[in-house]
């Protein structure tokens, strides 16, 4: 029981780590940007920019490949997840269309399944490159 417990520990630490890392990073990126741009034909954009996206996209790269590097699966994938959604969640939560939810649901989808894929290329390769540059006549 208590090997179980102590393994389970760096996971959690992960998971809250890279939650943390996530919502800061959203923070960072698409909290400070709350307008919706009007253009002339009477349509709107917004409130982010593709750059923002984009930015967010390449900042949690870093901790997604930190934590599944070290295996903690759990961490990388729902670290991101619930990070993103909380984020999302109080972000959006003053719409009064009531459709935030669907957003914030599309965000918490899309975030897992694609931390889940990365997390999945990043161990291929840690585990490919391993094999590749191991000793001649070493166990991997």
């Amino acid at each position: 029981m208590r090997q179980r417990l102590l393994k389970l520990i760096p996971q959690l630490l992960a998971i809250l780590v890279l939650a943390v890392v996530t919502s800061a990073a959203w923070a960072a990126w698409l909290g400070w940007d709350q307008h919706r741009d009007v253009q002339p034909d009477g349509t709107t954009t917004g409130p982010y920019e593709a750059w923002q996206v984009i930015g967010l996209v390449l900042t949690l790269l870093a901790p997604v490949y930190w934590a599944a590097s070290r295996r903690y699966f759990a961490g990388a994938v729902l670290g991101v997840t619930v990070g993103l959604t909380a984020a999302a969640f109080y972000d959006w939560s003053d719409d009064s269309s009531g459709l935030f939810m669907v957003g914030v649901g599309m965000v918490m989808v899309g975030s897992l399944v694609v931390t889940a894929a990365v997390s999945a290329v990043i161990a291929a390769v840690k585990r490919d490159g391993r094999r590749r540059g191991a000793a001649p006549g070493s166990r991997p």
